[in-house]
C-alpha cells in the first residue's frame, strides 16, 4: 500500500511538474497602456476593464502606466513601451494633437498601437480606435433638452457648461455638440469652463458660476459625472435647487453607477453614457492583428441614453431616432 501510494505521489508530482513546464513555455502577449489618469469613475472602470482582460491568466504581459494627466508623461511611457519591445501598445490620449513623432517611432519600431476612448487628430498612424462618437453624445444631450423643454413647456434656455478637459477629444466633441443644437435653437450659453473632468475642479467652476450669474441660469451641463457631484455640491451650498423637482435641469455625461443612481433619484435629469469598457473590443483588434488580418479602422461601442422621467421615449440625433432609458435599480446594479 505504501509503495502504491509512493507511486501515486510520484506520478502527481511528475504531472504538476509537466504543467508547470508548459506554463513556463508559454509566451505572454506583452501589452504597454498609457492610461489617462484616475481623474474619474469612468477612468477606473476603463483601467479595470484593461486589466481584466489583459491578465496572465488570459495569456497576457499589461505593463500599465498611470499618467496622471500629464501629456509630457504620457510620451515619455509610450517610448518607454518601444524601449521594452512591447507587442502592442494601448493609448488614451490626453490630448488629440502632439502625437505624429511618437507615432511613428511606434510604427518604425514594428509595435502596433491602438487607441481607445479619446483620439488622435494629428496622426493615423495606429490600428485602430476603439471609443465614443463625443460629439453624438454632445448632439444627444443638446436633442434631450430641447425636447424636454418643449414638454415642460419652458421657453428660455440659459445654460452654464462645465467643460472636459481642455484639448481632449471628449471636450471638443461634446461641446461642439451640444453648442450646435443651442446655437441652433437660440439658446444662451451664459459661461463654460474647464472642469478637468475631476469632481474637486467641477465644484470650484460650480461655485464660481453661483456667485458670478446668481438667479440668471437655468441649465448646468456637466461633460462628466465627477464634475456633476461637484457641481450639485456647490449648487445645494448655495441654495440652489436641481434635477427633476429644483429650478435647475442638470445634463451629464458617462453614465457611471453613481451617476446613474443620481439619475434615479433626480438629482440629475438625464446621464449620456460613455462606454468605458473598451478591452474586449481592443482585444479583437489584438486577435485579428495575430491572424494577420486588417481590423476595422474605427469601433464604436454601444451605448445609452439614460433619463428619470418617462416623459419622452426617444429623440432625433442627426435623422435616426434614439431610445430613452428610464433609470431602475435593475440597471443601476448592471452598470459598470
Amino acid at each position: 500500500m505504501k509503495k502504491r501510494l509512493a507511486v501515486l505521489a510520484a506520478m502527481s508530482a511528475a504531472l504538476c511538474m509537466s504543467a508547470l513546464t508548459v506554463n513556463a513555455d508559454e509566451e505572454l502577449t506583452v501589452i504597454g497602456f498609457a492610461q489617462v489618469g484616475h481623474e474619474s469613475d469612468w477612468r477606473t472602470a476603463s483601467t479595470k476593464s484593461c486589466q481584466d482582460v489583459f491578465s496572465a491568466e488570459n495569456g497576457y504581459d499589461l505593463q500599465f502606466v498611470d499618467c496622471d494627466n500629464d501629456s509630457q508623461a504620457q510620451l515619455d511611457a509610450v517610448r518607454g513601451f518601444i524601449q521594452q519591445e512591447v507587442d502592442y501598445i494601448i493609448i488614451d490620449p490626453i490630448v488629440s494633437t502632439g502625437w505624429d513623432t511618437v507615432l511613428t517611432e511606434c510604427e518604425e519600431a514594428g509595435i502596433p498601437v491602438i487607441v481607445i476612448d479619446r483620439t488622435i487628430d494629428d496622426s493615423d498612424k495606429y490600428a485602430a480606435w476603439v471609443g465614443s462618437n463625443f460629439k453624438t453624445e454632445g448632439l444627444a444631450a443638446g436633442e434631450w433638452l430641447k425636447a424636454y423643454a418643449e414638454a415642460k413647456g419652458i421657453s428660455e434656455i440659459n445654460a452654464l457648461v462645465i467643460e472636459g478637459t481642455n484639448g481632449s477629444s471628449a471636450q471638443i466633441g461634446r461641446t461642439e455638440g451640444f453648442k450646435e443644437i443651442a446655437d441652433a435653437n437660440g439658446w444662451t450659453i451664459l459661461d463654460s469652463q474647464d472642469g478637468n473632468f475631476d469632481q474637486a475642479t467641477g465644484q470650484e467652476v460650480m461655485e464660481s458660476y453661483c456667485k458670478s450669474y446668481e438667479g440668471q441660469f437655468n441649465v448646468v451641463v456637466c461633460q462628466n459625472d465627477n464634475e456633476a457631484f461637484g457641481a450639485m455640491d456647490a449648487m445645494k451650498a448655495a441654495g440652489v435647487s436641481y434635477g427633476v423637482d429644483g429650478d435647475v435641469i442638470l445634463i451629464s455625461f458617462d453614465a457611471c453607477t453613481a451617476g446613474l443612481e443620481y439619475v434615479m433619484s433626480g438629482d440629475i435629469n438625464a446621464d449620456f453614457e460613455c462606454n468605458p469598457l473598451a478591452a474586449p473590443f481592443v482585444e479583437e483588434v489584438i486577435q485579428k492583428l495575430e491572424a494577420g488580418e486588417e481590423p476595422d479602422k474605427e469601433v464604436y461601442m454601444e451605448e445609452h441614453w439614460y433619463v428619470n422621467e418617462d416623459i419622452l421615449s426617444s429623440i432625433t440625433v442627426d435623422g435616426a431616432e434614439q431610445p430613452l432609458t428610464v433609470v431602475t435599480q435593475e440597471i443601476v446594479d448592471a452598470q459598470y
